[in-house]
């Protein structure tokens, strides 16, 4: 028998992070753009409270251990209430994305057999068209005070504020063990139906922990965060556990995420740390250029959910002095895996080496292993040039899918597979290289298309690329450029062929250039190729 530690037995839950911020950060602020329009505050020690006070109501209308609550809504301080109030009577928040397709929406929460659902003023309307097919659902919660409800045909709708007022908040969190499901969020469903990733209160807090670390996130009391990136996304990567956690002020966008917008909470606000995907950095920026502004206060972006291009870290660095962190992740990891923070040998290197180092996605973070592995599962060298099947395991992430959706997901070792392809370096580094689906096979070698996407964004008249491959009848395949144009622009093919010379490599040159007025999307805001593959299926290129 093992001699076993003398430690008291403290159940790794969620709550306790709320907790923590109530007892030790009470008086920090939780700045909200709210959905009805004006600014509000309240302190973490009343959060706490309402957070109570939302879980008590719950409970008085049945809410149970393991039912699991719907949330539709944007990055305010109800919907951070709303994860803490649920996850504190044992029941499992459900974050759907309110950018789905309806029947999407339909589906998981049929599939998730939700039975409440807590929606923003913004998605009512979207709600009512499929609320018909909700044979779960029980009632709604409508996010917002009585003067501000609308008239709707949802079922026993009732406002927030109202189910709050109902309640003291004289609550105990519910106990239960640590491996408790604690939310639901499902993957983007990019082919057939959306998958259901479960996560728990011990993965959930073990995830926070290390995202919070000084080389990664690393929030702390004396910062200002604003999570732009949406709560509805994968955990928020963690911030709204994160935040509350090390006593950080919260600033929270709610649905306005222009670059204008953005840009007068920041500098209003004095955030030092912000963080979302690279569309809403683009905007941003674009504000900055054309206003002339500077955000002061701001240190340290952490870009993720694509590959950041190089000119947008160049211009956060360069011309603004402010730290970018390139993260990477996925719904399945709850969802950070990795940061691209500098270890001492790329530090201390000029400008431009510290650039390229930052351009790979990063180190893993501690608690996720990670390798790669060609196509019969055998491990390649983490020599920065080989290509392999990047595959991830670690107590944040997924063994298996919600109802076992797609069945058995980790390989003989234990290893998730990301569909990503990457190379990893001898210092750590991993750099994406492409999604498993999307590389581009030519001549028997495979192509970049994030690196030429990444490279034709640099470009001055481009405002968003795209490379798909193209059947070729002597290479199997070739890269075709997708472009869209900045306003008032016009590039053209010969001109962006050029701007390519001496930058990649002469086979990764796309063999064409075509021109459209938007580029497709998924729910989650990344390129949906396999549109782009179909639309462009026939295409002829001047090379075949």
């Amino acid at each position: 028998m093992p001699m076993l530690g003398l430690m008291q037995d403290w159940p790794l839950l969620c709550h306790t992070m709320l907790d923590h911020a109530a007892r030790y950060h009470g008086t920090t602020e939780i700045v909200t753009r709210t959905v009805e329009g004006p600014i509000t505050r309240e302190t973490y020690a009343e959060a706490h409270l309402r957070a109570r006070k939302l879980a008590q109501a719950l409970e008085r209308r049945g809410v149970k251990l393991g039912d699991r609550i719907g949330t539709i809504a944007w990055n305010t301080h109800r919907h951070l209430e709303a994860w803490y109030g649920i996850m504190g009577v044992g029941a499992i928040y459900h974050t759907i994305n309110p950018r789905l397709f309806p029947e999407q929406i339909a589906y998981i929460v049929n599939h998730a057999e939700d039975s409440w659902i807590l929606v923003d003023l913004s998605f009512v309307g979207m709600l009512e068209k499929v609320a018909d097919k909700l044979a779960s659902v029980k009632g709604y919660v409508i996010l917002t005070g009585a003067s501000h409800m609308p008239k709707t045909s949802l079922k026993n709708a009732v406002p927030y504020e109202d189910l709050l007022a109902e309640a003291d908040g004289d609550f105990a969190w519910k106990e239960f063990d640590e491996n408790t499901a604690a939310g639901l969020c499902y993957t983007s469903g990019t082919t057939g139906n959306p998958k259901g990733v479960l996560y728990s209160h011990r993965s959930n807090v073990l995830h926070t922990l290390a995202v919070n670390t000084a080389d990664a996130v690393g929030m702390r009391a004396i910062d200002t965060m604003m999570p732009i990136v949406p709560m509805f996304h994968a955990n928020a990567w963690s911030i709204a556990f994160g935040a509350p956690a090390a006593g950080t002020k919260l600033v929270l966008p709610g649905a306005k995420m222009d670059g204008e917008s953005i840009c007068e909470l920041l500098t209003q606000e004095r955030v030092t740390i912000t963080a979302a995907v690279p569309t809403v950095w683009l905007a941003f920026l674009e504000h900055l250029r054309k206003t002339g502004l500077k955000p002061e206060h701001l240190k340290r972006v952490v870009i993720g959910g694509a590959a950041c291009p190089r000119a947008m870290m160049e211009a956060f660095e360069r011309d603004y002095g402010i730290q970018v962190f390139h993260a990477w992740g996925m719904t399945e990891m709850s969802p950070v895996g990795t940061i691209g923070s500098l270890k001492t040998r790329e530090a201390s290197l000029p400008f431009e080496g510290q650039i390229a180092a930052k351009l790979k996605q990063g180190r893993a973070l501690y608690t996720v292993e990670m390798k790669i592995t060609d196509d019969d599962g055998r491990e390649l060298p983490r020599d920065g040039a080989t290509f392999g099947n990047l595959k991830v395991k670690g107590p944040a992430v997924a063994k298996r899918y919600l109802k076992d959706d797609g069945a058995e997901i980790l390989d003989e070792d234990g290893f998730f597979d990301t569909g990503d392809v990457a190379t990893i370096d001898p210092e750590g580094y991993m750099q994406i290289t492409d999604r498993s689906k999307d590389v581009i096979k030519s001549g028997g070698e495979w192509i970049s298309s994030i690196e030429i996407e990444n490279m034709a964004i640099g470009h001055p008249d481009v405002a968003e690329a795209a490379v798909i491959g193209v059947k070729h009848p002597k290479w199997d395949e070739r890269p075709l450029l997708v472009v869209v144009a900045k306003e008032g622009a016009k590039p053209t093919r010969e001109g962006l062929l050029k701007f390519f010379e001496g930058k990649i490599a002469k086979w990764w040159m796309p063999d064409d250039v075509v021109f459209v007025k938007e580029i497709p999307h998924t729910a989650t805001g990344k390129i949906q190729k396999r549109e782009l593959r179909e639309t462009f299926r026939d295409h002829k290129l001047p090379t075949a």
